[in-house]
């Protein structure tokens, strides 16, 4: 009859290299989905610098009640950044609180860049 022959060493190493080759190929295979997710997350960064707008250059600083304008800044002031209460606004904007006596600034001095005061 056919009984099972013993495993020889050729049979247990060739057993052996079909396992690596089965668990390299799956690793293989992990590897390149981890290399694959992350040119996806690195092509989803330079898109989102691309498409970021510009920062403002002027900021209007509202008071607690968002309704009283408090203070004008420089687009790029540490301060502004700091209050969270800012919005964004253009030039002309940025002049004309000046003009009606909204207080510039003292650390990023909005008023000597807009070129209101020497």
């Amino acid at each position: 009859m056919n009984e099972p022959r013993p495993l020889t060493r050729l049979d247990a190493l060739r057993f052996a290299r079909r396992v690596v080759e089965q668990q390299a190929v799956r690793q293989l295979a992990l590897i390149d989905r981890w290399i694959a997710d992350e040119e996806r997350r690195e092509a989803e960064r330079r898109q989102g610098g691309q498409r970021r707008p510009p920062a403002p250059q002027w900021l209007i600083q509202y008071g607690l009640n968002r309704m009283n304008i408090d203070m004008v800044h420089d687009g790029d002031c540490w301060a502004a950044k700091k209050s969270g209460r800012c919005r964004p606004v253009v030039r002309e904007q940025a002049i004309e609180a000046l003009r009606q006596q909204v207080p510039a600034c003292p650390h990023c001095r909005p008023d000597t860049a807009l070129g209101l005061i020497d």
